[in-house]
């Protein structure tokens, strides 16, 4: 046993070290991720996705619903949109 990992005096068991290296793990979980996402996945066209649907959320709000975008963007909540305001 190490020095460092000699039992206290008073009786308690001693830590034991204990360590995990998951790079191998996480390298293969990214390979199968990447997989199954297919030689056909597009990161940019679902990019636009989502910021297309991120603009048809926000579409056609009416007076209140305008205020309360507003509002949680002045907050922080949300992120500014077409020039701070949702899109019309």
């Amino acid at each position: 046993m190490a020095p460092h990992n000699l039992p206290p005096s008073d009786g308690t068991p001693a830590l034991a070290d204990f360590s995990v290296d998951l790079t191998a793990q996480e390298v293969q979980r990214q390979a199968q991720v990447l997989a199954a996402l297919g030689p056909d996945w597009d990161p940019m066209e679902v990019m636009r996705g989502e910021e297309a649907a991120y603009d048809l959320l926000y579409s056609g709000l009416d007076e209140e619903q305008q205020r309360l975008y507003d509002d949680l963007v002045a907050a922080g909540v949300l992120p500014p949109r077409g020039g701070g305001h949702a899109a019309a």
